[in-house]
């Protein structure tokens, strides 16, 4: 009995693994015919799906032809749909599945580039290659506010001024021949003063005009000679510098007033001759504006009422004070004509 049913046993198990055998065997047969049914379904629709829409592709240079890089490239389609790609290193990008017969914008933008912009529509299953994508470096236009000091364009001015010379030796410094100047400083009214006054043509000026009063035994006190001629000279180098200090330094410093002779070269004879003799008796402020010549008719004045301390004793009264103004008044309308009319084309001028 033992030996009958081990026997049924070992059947029944061998039994067990052949059915075992059979239903794997079964299943990969099924498993293997899904797959074959599958793949070619699948095949199927994608090739569907790429008929059904298309791809832009391109690849995005600057004008030297080399590639940009992390470019931003925009895909915009009527409907309001927006994708967007960055370039890859060799600058090429790529919309797949992009619907066709729809005109779609394509905008390009780089860091550094202008944009680039173009309407591209595409087939049904048509890759469309974009070749013609070149950005241009961006021209930065930069509004620029250009200001200037009225100091320094007035130290380039007086530079100029300072080097102006009558028949290339002879200082012409208290002329302007520019338009429209810009105000002197009270530092350049008294180095003009000072310049004035230590040139060498002052002293042969004042010589000159010392032999002048010595021809013409004034003051007649001092009488003639060395001894004559030397007080002459002392007293009319007194005279200078303490009028060029003052009309030309003090007051128009304290007024604020411009003590240059202000060319006009234009216009009727007539009316530069006007301009001539006015200019002794008006000037500039150094607000622009047109007002009355205190520093050149109060600097006379006050240097002539100086002078009756070293004058001899029949001088010392008011009118040796205006005899002395009066002819300080007409050598300065004397010196405005020749600046005028003769002097500017002897003048060597310089640019600022």
């Amino acid at each position: 009995m033992s030996t009958m049913h081990n026997n049924t046993q070992a059947t029944t198990d061998r039994h067990l693994r052949t059915f075992l055998k059979v239903t794997q065997m079964l299943l990969l047969i099924v498993m293997a015919g899904g797959l074959v049914l599958v793949v070619p379904v699948c095949a199927q629709s994608t090739e569907a799906t790429n008929t059904k829409t298309g791809s832009i592709l391109g690849t995005v240079v600057d004008t030297s032809d080399d590639p940009v890089p992390d470019a931003t490239v925009v895909l915009q389609v009527p409907t309001g749909d927006r994708r967007t790609v960055v370039t890859k290193d060799d600058g090429s990008f790529a919309f797949h599945n992009v619907t066709p017969g729809i005109a779609c914008q394509v905008t390009i933008t780089a860091e550094g580039f202008a944009e680039w912009s173009s309407s591209i529509t595409v087939e049904f299953g048509q890759e469309k290659t974009i070749t013609d994508i070149k950005l241009r470096i961006l021209t930065v236009q930069r509004a620029v506010t250009v200001s200037y000091s009225e100091k320094e364009v007035a130290a380039q001015e007086f530079k100029a001024e300072e080097r102006q010379r009558v028949l290339r030796f002879i200082p012409n410094t208290y002329v302007t021949y520019e338009p429209h100047p810009e105000p002197l400083t009270t530092g350049m009214k008294f180095h003009l003063a000072y310049k004035d006054l230590t040139n060498p043509v002052f002293f042969a000026r004042t010589a000159g005009w010392a032999g002048v009063q010595q021809a013409a035994d004034t003051p007649g006190q001092w009488r003639q000679g060395a001894e004559g001629y030397g007080k002459r000279l002392g007293a009319g180098f007194a005279d200078a510098t303490t009028a060029g200090l003052i009309g030309n330094a003090v007051l128009p410093s304290l007024l604020h007033q411009d003590p240059r002779y202000f060319y006009q070269g234009t216009g009727t004879k007539k009316s530069r001759a006007l301009h001539a003799v006015l200019a002794t008796f008006i000037c500039k402020g150094d607000n622009g504006v047109t007002q009355a010549n205190y520093s050149a008719l109060g600097g006379s004045l006050i240097a002539y009422s100086i002078s009756t301390a070293y004058y001899p004793s029949s001088d010392r009264n008011a009118e040796h004070v205006f005899r002395g103004f009066g002819i300080d008044i007409g050598l300065h309308v004397a010196g405005s004509l020749a600046q005028e009319f003769i002097l500017e084309k002897f003048t060597s001028k310089h640019k600022h």
